[in-house]
């Protein structure tokens, strides 16, 4: 089985060596696709992903016994959405998908996504995630909780009335792209939520209730510094994909809309 991993980055130089360093560090007994799409950043950013280029093309990294086919492009995009289908719309391996360029996986999680899809027909998969600050410590575990709790007994009609699933711990396989299309450019801020519903009004994912990666919040971050306008859109996406029914869904959705709302302003003040 292959997976095929594409990272979106501009300008991460604080956080992409660790992004990084959390794919190709580790042990695996597969093939692994992993690509970079850097959008012309001008930070130190390419220099780091060059550093690693060479590294990976010398085998500096021990205790490898897999096939590792790693790639890097700058060049301008259309912002995420677009970064992300550039190389979504070339890979023919197994399985896809895509890691922000500060997020990072637990050790081993590559190695679980495979051995999942090995036991299942299913055509994608979510898991559960941590959110860790900018020195990668652990924090809001009570979201966590939350998130973990929503998470168990997927259905289409719960997912339309919160957006629960963590983006960097759904792997799908690559025949699903042929069938239900490449990410909307037109979305900036909840992309993977309309990818998520539009996958499931077909196909009903597994859920494996264990950690296999972090994602990273801080204030200036997409989602610390426009979570206002991120949840509007996810509700207004709510309501394309609900196509007049699933009321009770949406009834909830907006009153989650207020509600988080409500408490990421709190934690705007509060550091943890």
């Amino acid at each position: 089985m292959k997976i095929s991993i594409v990272t979106p980055s501009y300008n991460q130089e604080q956080f992409i060596e660790r992004t990084i360093l959390s794919v190709v560090t580790q042990k695996w007994d597969f093939d692994l696709e992993y690509i970079i799409v850097d959008g012309l950043s001008t930070d130190q950013s390419l220099a780091i992903i060059k550093k690693y280029d060479e590294k990976i093309k010398s085998w500096v990294f021990d205790g490898h016994t897999h096939s590792l086919t790693f790639r890097w492009l700058s060049e301008k995009d259309e912002w995420q959405s677009d970064a992300i289908n550039k190389w979504l719309k070339l890979t023919t391996w197994d399985l896809v998908t895509y890691l922000n360029s500060d997020d990072t996986y637990e050790v081993g999680a590559l190695q679980l996504i495979v051995d999942t899809f090995a036991k299942t027909d299913k055509k994608w998969c979510y898991w559960k995630c941590k959110i860790i600050d900018l020195q990668d410590q652990e924090i809001r575990r009570y979201i966590t909780i939350y998130k973990n709790i929503l998470s168990k007994n997927f259905s289409f009609s719960k997912l339309l009335s919160e957006n629960f699933i963590c983006q960097m711990t759904v792997f799908w396989k690559r025949e699903l792209l042929d069938e239900i299309g490449f990410f909307d450019k037109n979305q900036h801020l909840c992309m993977d939520y309309e990818y998520w519903l539009r996958i499931s009004s077909r196909y009903a994912p597994v859920y494996i209730p264990q950690y296999i990666a972090n994602f990273r919040f801080y204030q200036t971050s997409k989602s610390g510094s426009r979570f206002h306008k991120q949840f509007q859109q996810e509700l207004e996406v709510a309501h394309t994909y609900a196509r007049g029914k699933y009321k009770m869904s949406l009834l909830l959705h907006k009153f989650n809309y207020y509600k988080i709302v409500f408490i990421y302003k709190i934690l705007s003040f509060i550091k943890k």
